[in-house]
Protein backbone atom coordinates (compact mmCIF):
# COMPACT_ATOMS: atom_id res chain seq x y z
CA UNK A 1 0.00 0.00 0.00
CA UNK A 2 3.09 2.34 0.70
CA UNK A 3 3.60 2.01 -3.06
CA UNK A 4 0.10 3.15 -4.04
CA UNK A 5 1.08 6.24 -1.94
CA UNK A 6 4.68 7.09 -3.05
CA UNK A 7 2.85 6.32 -6.78
CA UNK A 8 0.20 8.69 -6.14
CA UNK A 9 2.29 11.30 -4.88
CA UNK A 10 4.38 11.45 -8.33
CA UNK A 11 1.16 11.88 -9.94
CA UNK A 12 -0.19 14.54 -8.25
CA UNK A 13 3.14 16.25 -9.11
CA UNK A 14 3.19 15.69 -12.53
CA UNK A 15 -0.10 16.58 -12.95
CA UNK A 16 0.73 20.09 -11.01
CA UNK A 17 3.64 20.24 -13.68
CA UNK A 18 1.18 19.75 -16.63
CA UNK A 19 -1.96 22.28 -14.72
CA UNK A 20 0.97 24.72 -14.17
CA UNK A 21 1.36 25.39 -18.26
CA UNK A 22 -2.18 26.63 -17.65
CA UNK A 23 -3.15 27.79 -14.03
CA UNK A 24 -0.47 30.35 -11.84
CA UNK A 25 -1.52 28.59 -8.62
CA UNK A 26 -0.01 25.60 -9.80
CA UNK A 27 2.98 27.01 -11.88
CA UNK A 28 3.48 29.02 -7.82
CA UNK A 29 3.12 25.85 -6.24
CA UNK A 30 5.53 24.04 -8.33
CA UNK A 31 8.47 27.09 -8.82
CA UNK A 32 7.89 27.88 -4.97
CA UNK A 33 9.21 24.16 -4.43
CA UNK A 34 11.86 24.17 -7.10
CA UNK A 35 13.50 27.84 -6.27
CA UNK A 36 13.53 27.48 -2.71
CA UNK A 37 16.27 26.97 -0.62
CA UNK A 38 16.14 25.41 3.13
CA UNK A 39 18.45 27.41 5.58
CA UNK A 40 19.59 24.68 8.39
CA UNK A 41 19.26 25.14 12.01
CA UNK A 42 20.66 24.43 15.26
CA UNK A 43 17.31 24.55 17.07
CA UNK A 44 13.72 24.56 15.33
CA UNK A 45 10.00 24.51 15.71
CA UNK A 46 8.16 23.69 13.07
CA UNK A 47 4.89 24.51 12.01
CA UNK A 48 2.73 23.16 9.35
CA UNK A 49 -0.19 24.48 7.52
CA UNK A 50 -2.49 23.54 4.18
CA UNK A 51 -3.64 27.17 3.72
CA UNK A 52 -4.32 30.06 5.49
CA UNK A 53 -7.28 29.55 6.45
CA UNK A 54 -5.07 26.56 9.17
CA UNK A 55 -2.54 29.27 9.27
CA UNK A 56 -5.05 31.59 11.27
CA UNK A 57 -6.54 29.03 12.47
CA UNK A 58 -3.59 27.33 14.24
CA UNK A 59 -1.85 31.62 14.54
CA UNK A 60 -3.17 31.45 18.69
CA UNK A 61 -0.63 28.45 19.45
CA UNK A 62 1.72 29.58 17.16
CA UNK A 63 1.56 33.00 18.82
CA UNK A 64 2.19 31.22 22.48
CA UNK A 65 4.83 28.97 21.36
CA UNK A 66 6.64 31.86 20.20
CA UNK A 67 6.95 33.64 23.44
CA UNK A 68 7.36 30.59 25.35
CA UNK A 69 10.32 29.09 22.93
CA UNK A 70 11.87 32.37 22.26
CA UNK A 71 15.39 30.35 21.82
CA UNK A 72 14.25 28.31 18.98
CA UNK A 73 13.86 29.44 15.10
CA UNK A 74 9.97 29.35 14.50
CA UNK A 75 9.66 27.20 10.68
CA UNK A 76 6.28 27.54 8.93
CA UNK A 77 5.58 25.47 5.81
CA UNK A 78 2.64 25.78 4.05
CA UNK A 79 0.86 23.51 1.54
CA UNK A 80 -0.97 25.65 -0.62
CA UNK A 81 0.52 29.04 -2.38
CA UNK A 82 -2.53 31.14 -0.96
CA UNK A 83 -1.18 29.89 2.57
CA UNK A 84 2.46 31.12 1.31
CA UNK A 85 2.15 34.05 -0.80
CA UNK A 86 0.25 36.03 1.57
CA UNK A 87 2.03 34.85 4.98
CA UNK A 88 6.06 34.60 3.51
CA UNK A 89 6.89 37.11 6.16
CA UNK A 90 4.86 36.71 8.68
CA UNK A 91 6.45 38.07 12.05
CA UNK A 92 5.23 35.05 13.70
CA UNK A 93 8.27 33.19 11.93
CA UNK A 94 11.93 33.04 11.02
CA UNK A 95 11.34 30.86 8.30
CA UNK A 96 8.58 30.27 5.43
CA UNK A 97 8.82 27.62 3.16
CA UNK A 98 6.65 25.77 0.93
CA UNK A 99 6.42 22.11 2.35
CA UNK A 100 8.35 19.93 -0.14
CA UNK A 101 6.91 16.81 -2.10
CA UNK A 102 6.27 14.30 0.03
CA UNK A 103 9.13 11.92 0.00
CA UNK A 104 11.20 9.85 2.09
CA UNK A 105 14.17 11.55 0.98
CA UNK A 106 12.37 15.03 1.28
CA UNK A 107 11.63 14.55 4.81
CA UNK A 108 14.98 13.24 5.94
CA UNK A 109 16.86 16.64 4.45
CA UNK A 110 14.25 18.34 5.61
CA UNK A 111 13.92 18.14 9.12
CA UNK A 112 17.34 17.38 9.20
CA UNK A 113 17.70 21.01 8.25
CA UNK A 114 15.08 22.58 10.41
CA UNK A 115 16.45 20.28 13.35
CA UNK A 116 12.79 20.50 15.00
CA UNK A 117 12.55 20.52 18.63
CA UNK A 118 8.48 19.55 18.20
CA UNK A 119 6.01 19.62 14.84
CA UNK A 120 2.42 21.20 15.03
CA UNK A 121 0.53 20.26 12.12
CA UNK A 122 -3.04 22.23 11.98
CA UNK A 123 -6.01 20.17 11.69
CA UNK A 124 -5.51 18.21 8.55
CA UNK A 125 -2.50 17.48 6.26
CA UNK A 126 -1.06 13.98 7.18
CA UNK A 127 1.59 12.95 5.26
CA UNK A 128 3.29 9.71 5.46
CA UNK A 129 7.18 10.54 5.42
CA UNK A 130 6.95 13.64 6.90
CA UNK A 131 5.33 11.67 9.86
CA UNK A 132 7.65 9.00 9.89
CA UNK A 133 10.70 10.58 10.08
CA UNK A 134 9.69 12.46 12.86
CA UNK A 135 8.62 9.39 14.58
CA UNK A 136 12.54 7.59 13.53
CA UNK A 137 14.12 10.76 15.49
CA UNK A 138 12.00 10.88 18.65
CA UNK A 139 10.83 14.17 17.91
CA UNK A 140 7.02 15.19 19.57
CA UNK A 141 4.38 15.41 16.60
CA UNK A 142 0.98 17.05 17.94
CA UNK A 143 -1.92 17.81 15.56
CA UNK A 144 -4.34 20.33 16.79
CA UNK A 145 -8.18 21.46 16.31
CA UNK A 146 -8.15 18.07 14.50
CA UNK A 147 -11.19 16.96 13.58
CA UNK A 148 -12.10 13.07 12.48
CA UNK A 149 -15.34 11.97 10.37
CA UNK A 150 -16.41 8.01 9.13
CA UNK A 151 -15.82 8.88 5.62
CA UNK A 152 -12.29 9.68 5.84
CA UNK A 153 -9.88 7.59 4.75
CA UNK A 154 -8.34 6.60 8.30
CA UNK A 155 -11.54 4.86 8.62
CA UNK A 156 -11.89 2.32 5.23
CA UNK A 157 -10.78 -1.32 4.96
CA UNK A 158 -8.24 0.47 2.26
CA UNK A 159 -6.63 2.95 4.19
CA UNK A 160 -3.99 1.18 6.39
CA UNK A 161 -0.64 3.47 5.12
CA UNK A 162 -3.02 6.27 6.65
CA UNK A 163 -3.55 4.46 9.86
CA UNK A 164 -0.18 4.28 9.83
CA UNK A 165 0.53 7.49 9.95
CA UNK A 166 -1.90 8.50 12.63
CA UNK A 167 0.24 5.80 14.63
CA UNK A 168 2.96 8.43 14.15
CA UNK A 169 1.85 11.13 16.49
CA UNK A 170 2.70 11.73 19.72
CA UNK A 171 -0.77 13.17 20.38
CA UNK A 172 -3.88 14.63 18.73
CA UNK A 173 -5.89 17.49 20.12
CA UNK A 174 -9.25 17.15 18.39
CA UNK A 175 -12.09 19.30 18.08
CA UNK A 176 -15.30 17.07 19.63
CA UNK A 177 -16.18 13.83 20.85
CA UNK A 178 -17.20 11.95 18.19
CA UNK A 179 -13.59 12.74 16.72
CA UNK A 180 -11.65 11.19 19.90
CA UNK A 181 -14.24 7.94 19.51
CA UNK A 182 -13.74 7.37 15.60
CA UNK A 183 -9.95 7.38 16.71
CA UNK A 184 -10.61 4.85 19.49
CA UNK A 185 -12.18 2.34 16.73
CA UNK A 186 -8.86 2.34 15.21
CA UNK A 187 -6.80 2.07 18.57
CA UNK A 188 -5.86 5.17 18.86
CA UNK A 189 -5.90 7.11 22.75
CA UNK A 190 -3.51 9.59 22.67
CA UNK A 191 -6.25 12.26 22.39
CA UNK A 192 -7.40 15.10 24.02
CA UNK A 193 -10.49 16.99 23.60
CA UNK A 194 -9.37 20.55 23.45
CA UNK A 195 -12.05 22.38 20.94
CA UNK A 196 -10.99 24.43 18.10
CA UNK A 197 -8.32 27.33 18.20
CA UNK A 198 -10.45 29.28 15.44
CA UNK A 199 -12.05 30.13 18.18
CA UNK A 200 -9.42 31.77 20.46
CA UNK A 201 -8.24 33.19 17.05
CA UNK A 202 -11.74 34.92 15.77
CA UNK A 203 -12.70 35.97 19.67
CA UNK A 204 -9.11 37.92 19.86
CA UNK A 205 -9.97 39.52 16.44
CA UNK A 206 -13.31 41.02 17.30
CA UNK A 207 -12.08 42.64 20.52
CA UNK A 208 -9.64 44.56 18.81
CA UNK A 209 -10.78 44.97 14.90
CA UNK A 210 -8.92 46.91 12.18
CA UNK A 211 -9.80 50.28 12.12
CA UNK A 212 -11.14 50.86 8.53
CA UNK A 213 -11.96 54.86 7.80
CA UNK A 214 -12.89 54.35 3.86
CA UNK A 215 -15.13 51.78 4.81
CA UNK A 216 -16.75 53.51 7.60
CA UNK A 217 -16.87 56.33 4.81
CA UNK A 218 -18.64 53.95 2.39
CA UNK A 219 -21.33 52.85 4.62
CA UNK A 220 -22.58 55.93 6.33
CA UNK A 221 -23.89 54.72 9.15
CA UNK A 222 -26.34 52.45 7.09
CA UNK A 223 -27.20 48.22 7.12
CA UNK A 224 -24.51 46.46 6.18
CA UNK A 225 -24.90 42.97 4.19
CA UNK A 226 -21.22 41.62 4.41
CA UNK A 227 -20.61 39.13 1.60
CA UNK A 228 -17.36 37.37 2.49
CA UNK A 229 -15.57 34.70 0.62
CA UNK A 230 -17.51 34.05 -2.47
CA UNK A 231 -17.26 32.48 -5.19
CA UNK A 232 -19.19 33.14 -8.82
CA UNK A 233 -22.46 31.00 -7.68
CA UNK A 234 -22.61 32.57 -4.56
CA UNK A 235 -22.35 36.18 -6.15
CA UNK A 236 -25.19 35.13 -8.83
CA UNK A 237 -27.71 34.60 -5.78
CA UNK A 238 -26.95 37.76 -3.98
CA UNK A 239 -26.63 40.38 -7.00
CA UNK A 240 -30.65 40.55 -7.16
CA UNK A 241 -30.50 41.56 -3.45
CA UNK A 242 -29.18 44.61 -3.92
CA UNK A 243 -32.18 45.87 -6.09
CA UNK A 244 -34.30 44.59 -3.77
CA UNK A 245 -32.53 46.61 -0.31
CA UNK A 246 -32.00 49.63 -1.60
CA UNK A 247 -31.18 51.24 1.86
CA UNK A 248 -28.68 48.43 2.44
CA UNK A 249 -24.85 48.96 1.51
CA UNK A 250 -23.11 45.67 0.26
CA UNK A 251 -19.43 45.02 0.65
CA UNK A 252 -18.25 41.83 -1.37
CA UNK A 253 -15.20 40.04 -0.87
CA UNK A 254 -14.44 37.48 -3.48
CA UNK A 255 -12.73 34.53 -2.31
CA UNK A 256 -10.39 35.27 -5.34
CA UNK A 257 -9.87 38.73 -6.76
CA UNK A 258 -7.78 38.14 -9.79
CA UNK A 259 -8.71 40.57 -12.67
CA UNK A 260 -10.96 38.17 -14.58
CA UNK A 261 -12.70 37.44 -11.51
CA UNK A 262 -13.47 40.70 -10.55
CA UNK A 263 -14.27 41.90 -13.79
CA UNK A 264 -17.14 38.80 -13.64
CA UNK A 265 -18.28 39.81 -10.43
CA UNK A 266 -18.81 43.79 -11.07
CA UNK A 267 -21.13 42.58 -15.01
CA UNK A 268 -23.08 40.97 -12.19
CA UNK A 269 -23.94 43.31 -9.78
CA UNK A 270 -26.31 46.56 -10.51
CA UNK A 271 -24.89 49.13 -13.13
CA UNK A 272 -23.38 52.19 -11.77
CA UNK A 273 -24.40 51.62 -7.91
CA UNK A 274 -21.13 49.68 -7.92
CA UNK A 275 -17.71 50.92 -6.22
CA UNK A 276 -14.19 49.02 -6.16
CA UNK A 277 -12.17 49.95 -3.40
CA UNK A 278 -9.16 50.33 -5.22
CA UNK A 279 -10.96 52.92 -6.56
CA UNK A 280 -12.03 54.78 -3.56
CA UNK A 281 -9.31 57.02 -2.64
CA UNK A 282 -10.05 58.87 -6.24
CA UNK A 283 -13.10 59.76 -6.04
CA UNK A 284 -14.66 62.72 -4.66
CA UNK A 285 -18.22 62.03 -4.31
CA UNK A 286 -19.28 58.48 -3.38
CA UNK A 287 -22.58 58.90 -2.44
CA UNK A 288 -24.25 57.26 -4.81
CA UNK A 289 -22.80 53.92 -4.30
CA UNK A 290 -24.67 51.03 -3.00
CA UNK A 291 -21.97 48.33 -3.18
CA UNK A 292 -18.25 47.94 -2.35
CA UNK A 293 -16.58 45.25 -3.84
CA UNK A 294 -12.97 44.48 -1.90
CA UNK A 295 -9.94 43.42 -4.52
CA UNK A 296 -7.42 43.16 -2.28
CA UNK A 297 -6.37 40.36 0.60
CA UNK A 298 -6.54 41.07 3.97
CA UNK A 299 -9.51 42.77 5.30
CA UNK A 300 -11.92 40.44 5.31
CA UNK A 301 -11.65 39.74 8.62
CA UNK A 302 -11.75 43.18 9.91
CA UNK A 303 -14.98 44.22 7.66
CA UNK A 304 -17.46 42.13 9.70
CA UNK A 305 -17.11 45.00 12.56
CA UNK A 306 -19.34 46.70 9.98
CA UNK A 307 -21.80 44.31 8.78
CA UNK A 308 -25.44 43.30 10.44
CA UNK A 309 -25.88 40.05 8.38
CA UNK A 310 -23.09 38.00 6.86
CA UNK A 311 -23.35 35.56 3.82
CA UNK A 312 -20.30 33.19 3.70
CA UNK A 313 -19.40 31.52 0.25
CA UNK A 314 -18.22 28.39 -0.92
CA UNK A 315 -21.06 26.37 0.16
CA UNK A 316 -22.11 25.83 -3.48
CA UNK A 317 -18.58 24.43 -4.17
CA UNK A 318 -16.06 22.13 -1.73
CA UNK A 319 -17.67 23.47 1.11
CA UNK A 320 -18.45 26.89 3.24
CA UNK A 321 -15.58 29.14 4.59
CA UNK A 322 -14.87 30.31 7.63
CA UNK A 323 -18.22 31.77 9.34
CA UNK A 324 -16.71 32.36 12.79
CA UNK A 325 -15.09 35.74 11.91
CA UNK A 326 -18.59 36.94 11.29
CA UNK A 327 -20.16 35.31 14.09
CA UNK A 328 -17.68 36.51 16.57
CA UNK A 329 -18.84 39.88 15.68
CA UNK A 330 -22.50 38.58 16.55
CA UNK A 331 -23.80 38.39 12.93
CA UNK A 332 -26.31 35.64 11.75
CA UNK A 333 -24.53 33.79 9.28
CA UNK A 334 -26.28 32.88 5.63
CA UNK A 335 -24.47 30.34 3.91
CA UNK A 336 -24.90 27.65 0.68
CA UNK A 337 -25.68 23.98 1.02
CA UNK A 338 -22.35 22.27 1.31
CA UNK A 339 -21.38 23.01 5.27
CA UNK A 340 -22.18 19.31 6.57
CA UNK A 341 -18.48 18.48 6.96
CA UNK A 342 -18.09 21.94 9.49
CA UNK A 343 -18.71 21.52 12.98
CA UNK A 344 -19.53 25.17 13.39
CA UNK A 345 -22.03 25.82 10.34
CA UNK A 346 -23.99 22.64 12.11
CA UNK A 347 -23.65 24.33 15.57
CA UNK A 348 -25.16 27.79 14.35
CA UNK A 349 -27.82 26.29 12.62
CA UNK A 350 -29.54 24.24 15.27
CA UNK A 351 -28.65 27.14 17.61
CA UNK A 352 -30.61 29.24 15.24
CA UNK A 353 -27.45 31.88 14.57
CA UNK A 354 -26.88 30.25 11.21
CA UNK A 355 -28.93 29.12 8.38
CA UNK A 356 -28.55 27.41 5.05
CA UNK A 357 -29.74 28.24 1.57
CA UNK A 358 -30.10 25.94 -1.52
CA UNK A 359 -31.37 28.19 -4.52
CA UNK A 360 -32.41 31.83 -4.94
CA UNK A 361 -35.75 31.77 -3.67
CA UNK A 362 -34.67 30.39 0.38
CA UNK A 363 -31.84 33.16 -0.10
CA UNK A 364 -34.62 35.85 -0.68
CA UNK A 365 -36.88 34.10 2.30
CA UNK A 366 -34.40 34.44 5.39
CA UNK A 367 -32.82 37.50 4.14
CA UNK A 368 -36.39 39.35 4.17
CA UNK A 369 -36.65 37.89 7.64
CA UNK A 370 -33.80 39.16 8.59
CA UNK A 371 -33.61 42.70 7.07
CA UNK A 372 -37.44 43.28 8.11
CA UNK A 373 -37.14 41.99 11.68
CA UNK A 374 -34.46 44.06 13.84
CA UNK A 375 -35.47 41.83 16.81
CA UNK A 376 -34.93 38.40 15.23
CA UNK A 377 -31.76 39.50 13.53
CA UNK A 378 -30.14 40.78 17.09
CA UNK A 379 -31.42 37.86 18.29
CA UNK A 380 -29.97 35.56 15.64
CA UNK A 381 -26.34 37.67 15.84
CA UNK A 382 -26.19 37.36 20.01
CA UNK A 383 -26.82 33.78 19.25
CA UNK A 384 -23.61 33.57 17.10
CA UNK A 385 -21.44 35.57 19.16
CA UNK A 386 -22.38 34.02 22.43
CA UNK A 387 -21.53 30.96 20.73
CA UNK A 388 -17.57 31.85 20.06
CA UNK A 389 -17.41 33.18 23.14
CA UNK A 390 -18.54 30.24 25.21
CA UNK A 391 -16.30 27.84 22.45
CA UNK A 392 -12.82 29.76 22.94
CA UNK A 393 -10.16 28.20 24.96
CA UNK A 394 -8.55 25.75 23.17
CA UNK A 395 -4.93 27.61 23.05
CA UNK A 396 -4.62 27.69 26.75
CA UNK A 397 -5.20 23.51 26.78
CA UNK A 398 -2.91 23.12 24.09
CA UNK A 399 -0.32 25.46 25.28
CA UNK A 400 -0.53 23.60 28.69
CA UNK A 401 -0.20 20.32 27.39
CA UNK A 402 2.74 21.28 25.15
CA UNK A 403 4.70 23.23 28.14
CA UNK A 404 4.68 19.84 30.39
Amino acid sequence: MLIIYNVSIKIYYLLAIIASNFSVKAKAWINGRRTQKVTPLTKGIWFHFASLGEFEQGRPVLEQVKIKYADHKIVITFFSPSGYEVRKNTIFADTVYYLPLDSAKNAREFIEAINPSIAVFTKYEYWYHYFNELHKRHIPLYVISAIFRPKQIFFKWYGGVHRQMLLKVTRFFVQDEASKDLLKTIGIHNVLISGDTRFDRVYANAQSPKNLPLIETFVEGKKVFVAGSTWPQDEDLLAPLIERKGDWKFIFAPHEIGEEKITRLLNVLPKGKVMRFSEFPRLDDISGYQVLVIDNIGMLSSLYQYGHIAYIGGGFGAGIHNTLEAAAFGLPVVFGPNYQRFKEACDLINLKGGFAINNGEQLQQITDKLIADDNYRKIAGNISKAYVDKSKGATELIITTLLR
